[in-house]
């Protein structure tokens, strides 16, 4: 299969980004196979995707000559842009605590190929997770947190990262608040999932107290972390509804098969480079 490569921009919105695009790939001999725009017509914004191919002896030789070659309509147009080889798949570092669902199915997508990402590794504060990961052939490392400690843990997690050349930390039901200053080192590359209780039911025991209150909506939301508490940019979200015949235990089941179904969504679109940043909120081509 010819290997193909994603462009994606974002910029101020004026005409003419997407016949420079469109011109620049048919100048250099690249066969577009896919192209996504938006129009934020209330901020001024523009965003682009754009997967395409070499159809000829004038495509560039290397990556490095494609983004030469680009650059001069970067500039042109103030593009914030990147392009990459469709085969070049995202280091991730993913954060748990106890809960498993999220990560077992993260790991089991990832090991039959359903994920276009590489898991470098996984953190936890506890170590009850340890032998299912280091059964996939993942390193686990157990970095224990408390009041004392957080900033150097949080530190740890960065080196890891910095290590592994990750692009992204993903919080699988880590049951840690992340601090200011992570949540902004961090930003546009950390995605949380939490069920979709919040903000009525914070805290402990969720599921209980819907369930005394006979929600009859189940569903998680999956979004970038930033220092407003699960108010970051969102991803995606799904729901489920029940009725007056789940139990509390039917309500956890289906809560969490949704998160981990909502959560492995958004790591495959962020392995895809179909998420851009529009401020408070996401443009993500589907």
């Amino acid at each position: 299969m010819t290997q193909s490569y994603i462009l994606t921009l974002t910029a101020a919105d004026r005409v003419g980004i997407v016949a420079a695009v469109a011109g620049m790939l048919a100048d250099n001999d690249g066969f577009i196979l896919d192209s996504q725009q938006y129009a934020d017509l209330e901020q001024n914004r523009f965003f682009m995707r754009v997967e395409f191919q070499d159809a000829g002896n004038d495509f560039p030789a290397s990556l490095a000559e494609l983004r030469t070659r680009f650059a001069a309509i970067g500039a042109e147009y103030d593009l914030d842009w990147e392009i990459n080889s469709s085969d070049q798949k995202p280091n991730i570092i993913i954060a748990v605590s106890r809960g498993s669902h999220c990560l077992n199915d993260l790991l089991h997508r990832w090991k039959t190929g359903g994920l276009p990402v590489n898991i470098a590794g996984v953190v936890s504060n506890h170590d009850n997770l340890r032998k299912l990961t280091e059964w996939h052939e993942v390193p686990f490392h157990h970095l224990p947190v408390a009041a004392d400690n957080r900033a150097d843990q949080e530190q740890a997690i960065l080196a890891i990262m910095e290590r592994e050349q990750a692009g992204y930390l993903i919080l699988a039901r880590y049951m840690q608040i992340l601090s200011d200053k992570m949540s902004k080192t961090l930003a546009g590359r950390c995605i949380n999932i939490h069920h979709s209780f919040l903000p009525g039911f914070k805290g402990a025991r969720p599921y209980h107290r819907a369930h005394e209150r006979g929600v009859k909506l189940i569903g998680a939301t999956a979004h970038f972390v930033s220092p407003d508490l699960d108010e970051g940019p969102i991803i995606e979200q799904a729901v489920e509804r029940v009725d007056h015949r789940a139990s509390v235990e039917d309500m956890i089941r289906i809560g969490r098969d949704i998160e981990a179904q909502v959560l492995a969504k958004a790591i495959k679109w962020a392995g895809e480079r179909r998420i851009l940043l529009n401020g408070n909120r996401t443009v993500v081509f589907r």
